[in-house]
């Protein structure tokens, strides 16, 4: 079985490719190793750091009840989970579990796509992406990475344009 061949990163790559992203899908690549960091992947595609979106899953806390939040963050910084907290209309914003994550996703931590989930995720797309011409995400594994634009971003995930970073 080739890596493409992978459950996740067919959902990944058949997501784009409905959404009509077909470079997108077509780009795929399998790296050797696993790219858990933003440095890794900038590493393994040869990009600034930057120009790597990390797929950020945070438990949106209301009123008790947390929700999916997703976040795309440029790999050169963190997102201000004080920011998102009112971005989002949150009690406040906590780090997702990876039982949270892969049962809101289907994926694991390491491997989140930005699309390709159950069921649609709030999302917040950084607007520090929007400087990079090409900007990669995770495919569904963490040996899977996609090139796309930050616009590319914006509508694969109905997201919303945000400052995510302090």
């Amino acid at each position: 079985m080739s890596a493409l061949d992978h459950p996740g990163i067919r959902k990944v790559a058949a997501a784009l490719s409905e959404a009509g992203h077909h470079e997108a899908a077509d780009g795929i690549r399998v790296l050797a190793d696993a790219v858990r960091t933003a440095v890794e992947a900038a590493r393994a595609v040869n990009v600034p750091v930057g120009a790597i979106a990390n797929s950020l899953v945070f438990a949106a806390i209301r009123d008790g009840a947390a929700s999916p939040l997703l976040v795309l963050t440029s790999g050169a910084h963190r997102a201000d989970t004080g920011l998102l907290a009112g971005l989002a209309g949150a009690d406040r914003i906590e780090r997702a579990k990876p039982d949270f994550v892969r049962e809101h996703t289907g994926q694991v931590i390491g491997g989140v796509s930005p699309i390709g989930h159950p069921a649609r995720i709030q999302t917040f797309v950084d607007v520090d992406l929007e400087r990079y011409e090409v900007v990669w995400a995770a495919a569904g594994h963490p040996h899977a990475v996609f090139p796309t634009t930050y616009a590319g971003l914006v509508d694969l995930t109905g997201g919303t344009p945000a400052k995510v970073a302090r």
